[in-house]
């Protein structure tokens, strides 16, 4: 009997014994591996790192927007004021009526004197005006190219070694992109006012009513950068400072819809008249429509057609009258480039030299075929 109760002391002790080993190395193992959990100094590295790179994110948004300002100072500097009379105060930008004086805004776009406009602003060829530069020098301005239908136009001042403006690639801009508009609303006291905005759209038509005549603007920049008036003639440029428009109209009974006719449209010119001081201006002869303008026009139209420019008139005794075009007939191409604004033929025409032949693609009803004919003077 005490032999058995021996026993079992001696069971309890080990069992005892054995249960508290196991949990001094259960508790030694959770010690170790809580030693081993580096939460809170994980965590903090990470919120470190965060902090550092909203900071230099902050930095590099204030480098962008000085960068900007600086590209905007830099472009107002290539900006002039235009006026149609002449005044006799210390600028042509003065504090009368802008219809008074005829007010308006252009940008020296050659070195050797050539400033870009809008007609509207400068009047057709020939017709006198009067430029002010940023410096206050002002000289007399003979207009050397105009055309109303872009309501764009080109002016000659007597002046060398001037710093102009750098052309963009207006075909290259995207709707949602960030715009400025430059120009001289108003009077003096607001002149080089800068707005900005973003491209709102793109080849867009419009129609223009004024004494008692309509007229058609097409593949227009819309932009909701303040225009007010005098703005006309000035740029609409990137944030890198390139122009890809001139501002020409806004919608006055809307708020944030202006316009700007695209640079690429007129970079033709600007080159001629850079590299030679002329321009001599090559017409298919015709008179053609964009599909987008049919609808506008009221009339028997045919406008049931995907792509290219609709041949409303062939003019009499132009280039085309000799030919096989018909009215009626849709240019789909002009020497391999492909055409879906009147402009796009524009833009390519300013290339050519009068007597130059080209190779029109037409479709007529079912029918496709080629016709070559040879530009004439406009």
């Amino acid at each position: 009997m005490r032999k058995r109760k021996k026993k079992n002391n001696l069971k309890k002790v080990v069992f005892t014994f054995i249960l508290l080993s196991l949990l001094w190395i259960f508790g030694f193992y959770l010690y170790t591996t809580y030693q081993n959990i580096e939460i809170n100094e994980s965590s903090y590295t990470a919120k470190k790192t965060e902090s550092t790179t909203e900071v230099q994110t902050v930095e590099k948004v204030e480098e962008e927007s000085k960068k900007v300002a600086d590209i905007i100072e830099e472009t107002t500097s290539k900006v002039v004021g235009i006026s149609k009379l002449k005044n006799t105060g210390s600028s042509i930008l003065s504090k009368s009526d802008e219809t008074e004086l005829g007010l308006g805004t252009g940008i020296i776009v050659t070195d050797n004197g050539y400033i870009l406009s809008n007609s509207h602003v400068t009047g057709e060829k020939y017709s006198i005006c009067y430029i002010t530069l940023e410096n206050g020098n002002k000289y007399d301005g003979t207009v050397v190219w105009s055309d109303t239908d872009l309501d764009l136009s080109i002016t000659k001042i007597n002046a060398k070694n001037l710093e102009c403006v750098e052309l963009g690639d207006s075909d290259a801009v995207r709707v949602g992109e960030t715009v400025y508009a430059i120009g001289n609303p108003i009077g003096y006291e607001f002149r080089r006012t800068v707005t900005s905005g973003i491209i709102s759209a793109k080849n867009r038509t419009i129609k223009i009513e004024e004494e008692d005549k309509q007229s058609y603007m097409t593949d227009l920049i819309q932009t909701d950068a303040t225009i007010n008036p005098g703005n006309s003639g000035g740029p609409l440029i990137t944030p890198s400072g390139q122009v890809i428009g001139i501002n020409t109209v806004k919608i006055s009974s809307a708020e944030g819809i202006g316009f700007a006719v695209p640079i690429n449209i007129v970079k033709p010119i600007i080159e001629s008249f850079k590299n030679t001081g002329n321009f001599e201006e090559a017409t298919v002869g015709i008179y053609a429509y964009d599909k987008e303008v049919i609808p506008y026009l009221n009339s028997s139209f045919n406008a049931n057609f995907d792509k290219g420019i609709y041949v409303a008139q062939i003019i009499k005794n132009g280039p085309a009258s000799n030919t096989e075009l018909k009215e009626g007939d849709i240019i789909e191409s002009i020497d391999g480039k492909d055409l879906n604004t009147v402009n796009d033929l524009r833009e390519y025409i300013y290339t050519k030299k009068q007597n130059d032949e080209v190779t029109l693609k037409i479709v007529r009803g079912k029918i496709n075929r080629e016709i070559k004919l040879t530009l004439g003077k406009k």
